[in-house]
């Protein structure tokens, strides 16, 4: 059996399709191994198509039970079906009606694209391409149709049934056992957002009444029993419709949102109109199962998709490379979201720490591709991490370019010019080019190019003339020489050794100096004395920064500076330059090690208790990825692990006191309720923080006040934080823990994900052997992806010594994981190869090591499209 080699696609080769579709009629009878699909189809030739041209509907293993055009049976000469397709040859030159009956088994779709049946819960996943394993379909994000949806099913089965829009009917079939409810949609819009689902389900509800007066009913639904875990996500619903209409003047346009929760489902959650579908990951959430990273990621995903609404819903994007228009827009509304709802300081480094850890590595890898790509052979490859979060780092650096009103002005242009059409990413910023009057076609250049841009600067201090000057040249990896400039947004200012400087300058404007050539320079006026520059304040953009600092500059910041991203920042480009000497020196000797944890002593001194969650990050060395990626050739995954752990031990050492007396004070008051704001949770973070590097000093008290935390804690947050500090330290009392863990929550899947992960991440030699034990472990299983990410996937992206092993082990269990997982879910699989992206930088050893696991995956036969993709992309040259 030959792999299928996928055909590219290239957005230069965009054209309208030849058909439209103005109505779609659905009647679904749901049966778990025999569903049946009837899809009445109003068409019409595209007035921008090609005249006479054949309907050509994808389809996608279905089988074909009946087909009739307006009302008659087709002759079997007049049309071509097969699983993948149906052609209609000689289509009416005028609107017409298509019937299309197909069969489908739900049962057996462990792909988890189309109709699939989760743990007795019929569902649908149709982003990008799953609508055509339902019916025969112009499936295409151009496509816009009005839906009504009749959904039938056994009441035993399926009491609740869900679709897209308002429901307009229900009733029981009569003679049968089944009942049915018919739901209508409005709003015109693209397959990939259609949903259905019909189980036993248990809900939460409520009602909000929006800017406009509509009353909307709300909805959480979720496993029988576990009601009581969907209320934050109800209200994380609440807050998120009452935001958006605030921050960005968007309200809500149906009279009911639900959101359903499923246990298997291959992304994070599904915006679908009016039917938000959940991994239940994202929506169940209690103090004694949830941690607060969990709270905090079921309320930005919540919002998110949300959000979609009006950005990917009632504007949709016009072809999947214009993916970015509405996941980098949508992630940007989510941070900022999440930015008011919690510390905006803290949450925009998370937001940096998770772009340099996965958008980085990738736009440095073989799987680099511009925001916007040019071309694609399996769209499912493209949500990454570049689409996502650098896309939202665009939408970031257009606000701070054009300024606050401005860009909200752009937005409600874009809304309102666009509404009900599938857009372009120059429609999108046509909207503020029109609202400000400025030319963006040369900042349109972020969404074409790939590569993370490089900005070595140099600073001139002119101590006669009291001025400073600042060079700035950029370059981009890759990228040729006659490649344009990007523009790009400086936020920066001036510190001195007692705090900021006052000083002046024509070219910069509310902190602002703009970088749009290769080179270019700003120059300070009365400036007292020598300054050290903070640049890229807030993270103004998605770079690479070259400065030559010495650690006293760099720690003067930390002290003085006024802009939070950069007083964290600091303290990282110090100890990555600690890590990265020692790793490719080789000594047991730490240069400055000490001067940084002394700073570290007084930083935490004067700002741990008024700010614990600030406080943890600074506590928080650069992880063994972003330090590999600073290096970024000829990478010794060893090396790095050894002189990381190094300085953590020398910061521990120098801190243990200080931070064993800060946990105490810190500690929530007995019988406190908890809380998941962002107070109590910043409290919580720092108290882990400190026990981790307790243990690092001191194993023997650390694994006791591991185990106190463990027995004592009433939290998923505590008593999680205790058994990971206790992962670290080998022996007797980490296997206890973790098997007493398992045995506690043996019935909890989602908590059993977070045992999994915990042991994935051992960086011991053992872990491998470990992963294959756990493979066989009741708690996993590879037809969930929960499952599947919380072990192979955390330990390929968080365990980089034992995944990149010099012996090629690690890279032999993910690949077999991969090969084994392709046949039921190539998604999943394909995802799961994408761990193999930084495989060049490595040193030659190991690098020779994953181009032969890369070689034998590629070799084997009948590989899906998915993984057959990034395997080919991530060896290609």
């Amino acid at each position: 059996m030959r792999t299928e080699t996928p055909p590219t696609i290239h957005l230069a080769d965009y054209r309208p399709s030849d058909h439209l579709i103005d109505r779609v009629d659905l009647d679904i009878r749901l049966d778990p191994h025999a569903s049946r699909v009837t899809a009445l189809l109003a068409l019409r030739p595209n007035p921008q198509g090609k005249v006479g041209a054949p309907l050509v509907l994808d389809g996608d293993e279905l089988k074909l039970v009946s087909l009739a055009m307006d009302g008659e049976v087709l002759l079997e000469n007049a049309y071509t079906a097969s699983p993948s397709g149906l052609t209609i040859h000689r289509p009416p030159q005028r609107p017409f009606t298509l019937a299309i009956e197909t069969e489908i088994d739900p049962t057996a779709n462990t792909k988890l694209m189309g109709l699939y049946r989760s743990s007795g819960v019929y569902c649908t996943q149709c982003e990008a391409d799953g609508f055509r394993r339902i019916t025969y379909f112009l499936d295409r994000p151009d496509i816009l149709s009005i839906y009504t949806t009749r959904i039938e099913a056994s009441r035993e089965e399926a009491p609740v049934l869900l679709g897209n829009g308002n429901p307009v009917g229900s009733g029981d079939v009569p003679g049968t056992d089944r009942h049915y409810a018919i739901w209508q949609d409005p709003h015109p819009k693209p397959a990939y957002l259609f949903a259905i689902v019909g189980g036993r389900l248990g809900s939460v509800t409520g009602r909000f009444t929006t800017s406009e007066g509509r009353e909307v009913a709300l909805g959480v639904y979720v496993e029988p029993g576990k009601e009581a875990r969907a209320d934050y996500a109800l209200d994380a619903v609440i807050r998120s419709m009452k935001w958006d209409e605030e921050g960005f003047g968007r309200a809500y346009d149906l009279d009911v949102f639900n959101v359903v929760a499923v246990s298997d489902f291959n992304m994070g959650a599904m915006e679908n109109k009016g039917l938000n579908i959940f991994n239940d990951k994202y929506v169940l959430a209690s103090p004694e199962t949830a941690t607060d990273a969990d709270y905090a990621n079921i309320e930005a995903i919540i919002a998110h998709e949300y959000f979609h609404n009006w950005s990917g819903n009632r504007v949709t994007c016009r072809d999947w490379f214009q993916l970015c228009l509405k996941e980098g827009l949508t992630v940007f509304r989510d941070q900022e979201f999440s930015s008011d709802m919690r510390s905006r300081a803290v949450h925009r480094i998370s937001e940096v720490r998770t772009l340099r850890a996965r958008q980085f590595p990738e736009d440095a890898g073989p799987l680099a591709h511009p925001v916007r790509p040019k071309q694609y052979a399996e769209i499912n490859n493209f949500y990454t991490a570049t689409v996502y979060e650098k896309g939202a780092e665009i939408v970031r650096m257009l606000k701070t370019l054009i300024g606050e009103d401005a860009f909200r002005k752009g937005m409600d242009r874009y809304f309102a010019d666009n509404d009900g059409t599938a857009a372009t990413v120059e429609d999108f910023l046509a909207a503020f080019a029109t609202e400000t009057g400025r030319d963006l076609s040369h900042f349109a250049q972020w969404y074409e190019r790939p590569g993370t841009p490089r900005i070595a600067v140099t600073g001139t201090y002119d101590a006669a003339a009291k001025t400073y000057r600042l060079d700035f040249r950029q370059t981009r990896p890759g990228a040729g020489a006659d490649a344009p400039p990007l523009v790009i947004p400086v936020a920066l200012g001036l510190v001195g050794e007692d705090g900021p400087l006052a000083a002046r300058s024509e070219r910069v404007q509310d902190g602002v100096f703009v970088l749009d050539k290769a080179e270019d320079s700003v120059t300070f006026e009365s400036v007292a004395s020598r300054p050290v520059p903070s640049l890229f304040r807030d993270f103004s953009a998605p770079v690479r920064v070259e400065i030559n600092q010495s650690d006293a500059e760099r720690l003067t910041l930390l002290r003085h500076d006024t802009d939070a991203f950069n007083r964290w920042e600091s303290a990282q480009r110090v100890a990555l330059r600690i890590i990265i000497a020692a790793a490719r020196g080789g000594s047991e000797t730490l240069d400055g090690a000490e001067g940084f944890a002394d700073a570290l002593a007084a930083f935490l001194d004067q700002e741990a208790v008024n700010d614990p969650a600030f406080a943890a990050l600074m506590l928080a060395l650069p992880s063994e990825g972003e330090v590999a990626s600073e290096i970024g050739a000829n990478i010794d995954p060893d090396a790095i692990f050894a002189a990381r752990r190094r300085l953590r031990e020398a910061i521990a050492l120098r801190l243990r006191d200080p931070l064993i007396v800060l946990r105490e004070r810190l500690a929530e008051p007995a019988g406190a309720p908890f809380s998941p704001d962002a107070a109590s949770a910043g409290r919580r973070a720092f108290r882990n923080a400190a026990l981790d590097l307790i243990a690092v000093a001191d194993p023997d008290r650390g694994t006791v006040l591991a185990r106190e935390q463990i027995a004592a804690s009433g939290t998923m947050t505590d008593r999680l934080a205790g058994l990971a500090t206790l992962s670290q330290i080998p022996g007797d009392a980490r296997e206890a823990e973790l098997a007493a863990f398992a045995e506690r929550y043996a019935g909890e899947p989602l908590i059993l994900d977070k045992w999994l992960a915990i042991q994935a991440a051992i960086p011991e030699d053992g872990t491998i052997a470990r992963i294959r034990q756990l493979q066989q472990h009741p708690a996993f299983s590879i037809t969930n992806p929960n499952r599947v990410r919380s072990l192979v996937g955390v330990f390929s992206l968080s365990n980089p010594t034992q995944f990149n092993r010099a012996d090629g082990a690690g890279y032999a269990l993910v690949a077999e994981t991969v090969l084994a997982l392709d046949k039921r879910n190539p998604q999943v699989a394909a995802r799961l190869l994408t761990a193999f992206g930084s495989w060049r930088q490595m040193e030659p050893r190991r690098r020779a090591a994953a181009e032969e696991t890369l070689r034998g995956i590629v070799a084997v036969g009948g590989l899906s499209r998915d993984v057959a993709d990034i395997a080919g992309r991530s060896l290609a040259s």
